[in-house]
């Protein structure tokens, strides 16, 4: 059995030139720092979901319309990326906003919240204990 399928090598191809292809050649003023953080390729290689975050972007006007100059760029994008890799049909773009990397960053924030949060009440549980006297020899 091989050890990756064609559509996640095709997939993880795509996403390497897209990178470069939207920093580089992609010239609209309105997009912002984009990053392609994953491809899914379709079986039969027909389409291809790109998600991409926005680097310090949360508004969500903001998010629609960097996806909407992306749509906008497909043409272009896809006949690039058929310059640069060999494929007998190059798959037809799709752009999502991957909200997985918001989400994990509110998460960590939380995390961090409630650690800090608890670290204090134990403090607070020290400091009461000694002045309390229960201190145990």
């Amino acid at each position: 059995m091989r050890e990756f399928k064609r559509t996640d090598r095709v997939a993880d191809q795509l996403q390497k030139e897209l990178a470069v292809l939207i920093q580089r050649e992609v010239k609209d003023p309105r997009l912002g720092m984009v990053t392609v953080s994953g491809v899914t390729v379709s079986r039969d290689l027909g389409y291809a979901d790109i998600y991409v975050t926005l680097l310090g972007e949360q508004d969500p006007e903001r998010i629609k319309e960097n996806l909407q100059v992306l749509k906008r760029a497909a043409g272009f994008l896809r006949s690039q990326i058929a310059k640069r890799i060999k494929l007998r049909h190059v798959p037809e773009l799709r752009f999502h906003f991957d909200e997985s990397v918001v989400r994990g960053q509110q998460l960590s924030s939380l995390i961090d919240e409630a650690v800090s949060t608890d670290r204090a009440r134990q403090e607070q549980d020290d400091e009461s204990a000694d002045e309390s006297g229960g201190e145990t020899r």
